[in-house]
C-alpha cells in the first residue's frame, strides 16, 4: 500500500532511495544533464506499477522539476532519477526561458536526449503565435517540435493548418505537411507542403497549392508567397486566373496591390470572354489598366470564323476593357490565316469597329494576290466575324503571278485600292484614281493571247477562286492588247512594281524568323534544386517520423524567382 510521507521526511527517505545511484547521478549532473527536482510536494512509491519510480503529487501546489533551462509543473510525476526521465500528468506547463511555454495534460521527458512527447490537448505560445495540437514532440537539443496528428498554428495574421509540422524555434519557422491550410480574412491558401516564417509571414509552397483571393486564384507546384501584402511568384506549373484572363508561365509573378502580374518562359496569357491567347517569353499584366505587354516571340492568336489568325511582332500590347480590346504589334509585325497573310513595322486592331490598320511598308497575300501600299486597312463584319473589305490608301498596287504561263505577273495600280470580301477570299477590287493594268490574257485552251496594257480612271477587276475573272475599266481606257512579242519584257512591268514573293507567309510558324526562334530563355532558378532565401538549412517535410521522435529529413532548400518575374520591373 502506497504510503504518503510529509516532506522533511521526503527529503530524508529520497536521500536513502538514491543513494545506491548516487554516483551516477553524479556523472549526470556533472555533465549538465540530470533532471532535478525543484519541489516534491506528496513523494510514494508503487514498485508493481512503476519500478524504481518515485511518485510525486501536488499539495497546495504543483511538482515542479527543472533541467538545463527549463521548468517543468505538474499535478504529478513519475521520476525515473536512475534512467533521467520523468512522466507528468495533469496541468502540466513547461516553460523556456521566457520566450516558450508549453501546455498539455500529459508529458514524457528524457534528460539525456532532451526530448519531450507531449499529449492531450497540447499548446505551444511564445510571443508571435500559439500551436495546438493533440500530440506534439519537442526536442529541447535542436529546438524543434513536431507534430503528426493535426494541428493549428494562430499567429497576429494566420490561422495555419496541416496534419503533419514541424516548428523550428530559433528560426520562427514551420514546415507543414498533408492538407495544409492558411485561412486569412483576405484569401484561403490550400498546399500540399509548405514552410511559413512567423516573423515575416513568408509562406514557401511544394507540391499542389492553390491561393484563392477576392479578385484571384494562383495555383503553383513551387512557389513563394509573401503573406502579409498578397504578393509572390510560382516557378513550377504555374496558373494565375486574374481579371478575365489566365495567366501560364515557367515563372510567374503577381502583386495584389500593385494590380500587377508578369511571367517569364513558355507564358500563355488567355482572354476568356474574347477567348483569345497570347504567347511569348515576358508578358506583363495591369489589372487597372486592363492590358497586356508582352514580347520575347510575342504571339497573339484569335479566332476568326472558325480558322485561327496569328498576329507576332517584337513587342505586343493588348488594352481596353473586354468589348473595346486594341491589339497593337510593334516592329517587325506579321499576321497570318489559311487565306489572308501579311507583314509591316506596326499592326493596330480596334474591336470596336473592327478594323486592322496595317501601319509603315504593308504588304499582304490574298491566297496568291500581294496587295501593297502606304497604308492598308482590314475590316471585320463585327456580326459574323468575318472579313468583310480591305481599303489600300495611297500607292495601291495588286500583283499575282501569271497562274497559266507562269511567265509574268497581272498587276494593277492606282491611288487607293478598296476590295470586298466573301466568304473570306476576295469577291471583287476596285482601283481609283490614275490606274493602270497589266494582265496576261489566255484562250479556252490556255494558250496566250496576248498582254492587256491600259491606263483610265478606274478599274474594277472580279475574282473567281482568287484569281482574275473579269476587268471592267471606266472613264476613257487608253490602252491594247499586245501580242507577247511585240511586248517587251521590260515593258511588262509598271513603274513601282515589287515583287516579294520570297517574303510570303505560308505558315504559322512563317511569322517568326531568325532572331525570334533563336532567343535563350532565362533560367528559372530553384526549380530542381531549391534555395531558401531566408538562409535555412532545413528541409520541407518528407518522411513519416517514428513513434517517439521525429525523424531526421533530407536536406532540401526553398525557392527563389527567376530574375525577371520578382519585381515585375525588369523588361527584356
Amino acid at each position: 500500500m502506497d504510503q504518503i510521507f510529509g516532506l522533511k521526511q521526503l527529503v530524508f527517505l529520497f536521500c536513502l532511495l538514491t543513494l545506491p545511484f548516487l554516483g551516477t547521478a553524479q556523472e549526470q549532473a556533472s555533465e549538465g544533464q540530470q533532471i532535478n527536482i525543484v519541489y516534491g510536494a506528496n513523494f510514494t512509491k508503487d514498485e508493481v506499477k512503476y519500478p524504481g519510480a518515485a511518485i510525486f503529487s501536488k499539495d497546495d501546489r504543483q511538482v515542479q522539476f527543472e533541467h538545463q533551462g527549463a521548468d517543468l509543473f505538474c499535478d504529478i510525476a513519475i521520476f525515473y532519477q536512475k534512467e533521467n526521465r520523468l512522466r507528468a500528468i495533469g496541468n502540466i506547463v513547461l516553460k523556456q526561458g521566457d520566450s516558450v511555454q508549453m501546455n498539455s495534460g500529459k508529458i514524457e521527458y528524457n534528460g539525456d536526449t532532451r526530448l519531450a512527447k507531449a499529449y492531450e490537448k497540447v499548446v505551444l505560445r511564445n510571443a508571435s503565435m500559439t500551436l495546438r495540437t493533440d500530440t506534439l514532440y519537442f526536442d529541447r537539443e535542436k529546438q524543434e517540435s513536431f507534430y503528426r496528428s493535426s494541428g493549428t498554428v494562430v499567429d497576429s495574421v494566420n490561422t495555419l493548418t496541416s496534419t503533419i509540422g514541424r516548428y523550428y524555434m530559433e528560426q520562427k519557422k514551420y514546415q507543414f505537411l498533408d492538407s495544409v491550410k492558411i485561412n486569412n480574412p483576405d484569401y484561403l491558401m490550400e498546399s500540399r507542403q509548405l514552410d511559413y516564417y512567423t516573423t515575416s509571414k513568408n509562406a514557401y509552397m511544394y507540391g499542389p497549392s492553390t491561393i484563392t483571393g477576392d479578385t484571384y486564384k494562383i495555383y503553383c507546384e513551387r512557389g513563394f508567397y509573401d503573406t502579409k501584402v498578397e504578393s509572390g511568384y510560382g516557378i513550377k506549373n504555374t496558373r494565375i486566373d486574374y481579371n478575365n484572363r489566365i495567366i501560364e508561365g515557367d515563372s510567374v509573378y503577381f502583386n495584389k496591390l500593385a494590380q500587377f502580374a508578369s511571367a517569364t518562359n513558355n507564358i500563355k496569357v488567355t482572354d476568356t470572354i474574347n477567348k483569345g491567347v497570347i504567347k511569348a517569353h515576358y508578358a506583363e499584366v495591369y489589372k487597372d489598366k486592363d492590358s497586356v505587354f508582352a514580347t520575347k516571340r510575342a504571339v497573339s492568336i484569335s479566332l476568326v470564323q472558325k480558322d485561327s489568325l496569328y498576329m507576332h511582332g517584337d513587342t505586343l500590347m493588348v488594352t481596353g476593357k473586354p468589348e473595346e480590346r486594341i491589339l497593337r504589334a510593334f516592329r517587325n509585325a506579321k499576321f497570318y490565316k489559311t487565306d489572308l497573310s501579311g507583314k509591316c513595322d506596326s499592326i493596330h486592331f480596334d474591336q470596336r469597329t473592327g478594323v486592322t490598320q496595317l501601319i509603315t511598308n504593308p504588304v499582304i497575300w490574298n491566297v496568291d494576290n500581294q496587295m501593297t501600299g502606304d497604308s492598308i486597312h482590314l475590316v471585320s463584319d463585327l456580326q459574323t466575324e468575318k472579313m468583310d473589305s480591305l481599303k489600300v490608301i495611297n500607292n495601291a498596287f495588286i500583283i499575282s503571278q501569271d497562274s497559266i504561263g507562269k511567265v509574268g505577273f497581272n498587276q494593277a495600280k492606282g491611288k487607293d485600292l478598296f476590295g470586298k470580301f466573301k466568304d473570306n477570299s476576295l469577291d471583287y477590287v476596285d482601283l481609283v484614281k490614275n490606274t493602270e493594268v497589266i494582265y496576261y490574257m489566255y484562250n479556252d485552251d490556255d494558250k496566250l493571247m496576248g498582254i492587256n496594257k491600259t491606263i483610265c480612271s478606274a478599274i474594277r477587276m472580279t475574282m473567281e477562286n482568287n484569281d482574275i475573272e473579269d476587268i471592267t475599266f471606266f472613264t476613257n481606257p487608253d490602252g491594247d492588247i499586245f501580242p507577247p512579242k511585240d511586248l517587251p519584257e521590260n515593258s511588262r512591268k509598271l513603274k513601282g512594281f515589287i515583287w516579294r514573293g520570297d517574303e510570303r507567309i505560308y505558315s504559322k510558324d512563317d511569322i517568326f524568323d531568325e532572331d525570334d526562334n533563336s532567343i535563350e530563355l532565362v533560367k528559372i532558378r530553384g526549380v530542381d534544386h531549391p534555395i531558401d532565401l531566408e538562409g535555412e538549412q532545413e528541409p520541407p517535410l518528407e518522411e513519416d517520423p517514428g513513434e517517439e521522435v521525429p525523424a531526421s529529413t533530407v536536406n532540401k532548400k526553398a525557392v527563389i524567382p527567376a530574375d525577371s518575374a520578382k519585381t515585375g520591373k525588369k523588361k527584356p
